[in-house]
């Protein structure tokens, strides 16, 4: 995978010996969960690897299922989305958006004492979009910019008007 890859493409999810994954249909297509350890730390796009669902993954699919219904804000899963420490600390901060709201990286940036710039490519590194969202974070000017999983931009302003949270320029 080159360097600028976003982690959440349909690229293979690096698996190390233990890891569990399990696949659901969602109205973004497939999406493939692994767990290691006891804790979630990826969410990709497409079918990868074999299934081994296990009781947290198939509470993940859950909740995923319950999200795209409408009937979900919050997910309460052991994450262990894997990273440098700073973006640990920009996932972090991601995780305390709340549904249905938006911050630009700017704000986000200025929260954890860094740079714009950083907090995107932090923020397109992300291994757990959706669940940890990124797609609520925008341009200063609000413009939707870039996504890590599958479709781009179509896929973020999909999951951003499911939220409620676009203005109605940008949901057209």
């Amino acid at each position: 995978m080159r360097s600028n890859e976003p982690l959440n493409s349909l690229s293979q999810f690096p698996t190390q010996p233990g890891d569990h994954r399990f696949m659901i249909d969602s109205p973004l297509g497939t999406l493939t969960l692994t767990e290691r350890a006891g804790a979630l730390v990826a969410l990709n796009w497409g079918k990868q690897g074999t299934q081994t669902p296990t009781p947290l993954l198939k509470r993940a699919a859950e909740q995923l299922r319950a999200y795209f219904a409408g009937t979900l804000t919050v997910f309460d899963l052991p994450l262990a989305p894997e990273g440098s420490a700073f973006q640990k600390k920009v996932w972090a901060r991601m995780a305390q958006i709340p549904y249905g709201q938006l911050l630009t990286y700017g704000a986000l940036a200025k929260s954890i004492h860094s740079a714009p710039r950083a907090v995107g490519g932090a923020c397109g590194r992300n291994p757990i979009p959706i669940i940890l969202p990124c797609h609520r974070v925008l341009a200063a000017d609000g413009s939707l910019t870039g996504y890590s999983g599958a479709g781009g931009t179509d896929t973020k302003r999909l999951l951003l008007h499911l939220e409620g949270a676009l203005a109605p320029e940008l949901s057209a």
